[in-house]
């Protein structure tokens, strides 16, 4: 008999998206993690992940996949279990190494324990985009020199793990994207004085791509429908996506938000 999927669930509209297209799917929930789950879920704790492994080979599970939004818990050593403290040293090391380092330690645990990490974007094929344009209104011609210029900032800080979006006007930069998100990018970009940005004319763009080398399985970009105000909020003319890397998350919503803010929603190959 084929095994089971369970879905690993933060916070957000993707792991809803998931269990929807995959009602058999086992739905675990964390302490101290928000979600927006229907019932059944099952709660496990981050102190007891061997458990948690035991209790997903009993339930048959041979592939899980990691979605929504989930930070990094405080963790209680009293409540280790014997597998959690033989990873203990481990988790360490990998907690000093940034995001995509852990996750990539996260993801190891799961495969040496005979569990296929899936990707959202393999379960659910319609998450990214392919080239062309998705939303909004047309694009003016310093569209494709912004966006070079911010693929080549991302490309630049890549190796540093922070971001996967930043902001660039008439060629220059008003912001990278960093642990507070895009929503604290856009607001940034939202209170720089004119003084500082080109003309209105030139509009700017947010771009979003995949750092260099990062598992997209458990870490691809992400863009949705409350970024289309966002971006309005902080005059620019719209948002680049990297096709086929970025996901879009309540396409249709997202789709008619971009074109209710009069701005442009567009994918493209870096």
């Amino acid at each position: 008999m084929a095994g089971r999927l369970a879905i690993l669930a933060g916070g957000g509209a993707l792991p809803v998206a998931l269990a929807c297209a995959w009602p058999g799917a086992l739905r675990v929930v964390f302490d101290g993690v928000a979600h927006d789950l229907e019932p059944p879920t099952h709660a496990h704790r981050f102190e007891r992940l061997g458990e948690l492994f035991a209790w997903l080979h009993r339930h048959n599970v041979d592939r899980v996949v990691m979605a929504g939004a989930m930070t990094r818990p405080p963790l209680d050593p009293t409540a280790f279990d014997p597998e959690m403290q033989s990873i203990a040293p481990r988790l360490v090391a990998a907690m000093q190494t940034g995001d995509d380092g852990l996750l990539r330690f996260i993801v190891s645990l799961f495969e040496e324990r005979g569990f296929a990490v899936m990707g959202a974007h393999e379960l659910l094929p319609d998450l990214t985009a392919a080239e062309g344009a998705l939303a909004g209104p047309a694009t003016h011609p310093g569209v494709a020199g912004d966006t070079a210029r911010a693929a080549e900032i991302l490309r630049t800080v890549s190796p540093l793990d922070l971001g996967q979006g930043c902001v660039v006007e008439a060629g220059l930069c008003l912001g990278i994207e960093t642990l507070q998100g895009t929503a604290f990018l856009l607001e940034c970009t939202s209170r720089t004085p004119d003084s500082l940005r080109p003309p209105k004319a030139a509009r700017g763009l947010l771009l979003k791509a995949a750092k260099r080398g990062q598992d997209l399985r458990v870490d691809m970009p992400v863009i949705g429908p409350d970024t289309a105000a966002q971006l309005a909020r902080a005059g620019l003319a719209g948002a680049v996506i990297e096709a086929g890397r970025v996901m879009i998350l309540d396409r249709d919503r997202c789709v008619a938000a971009f074109a209710r803010a009069g701005v442009f929603l567009l994918a493209r190959r870096l």
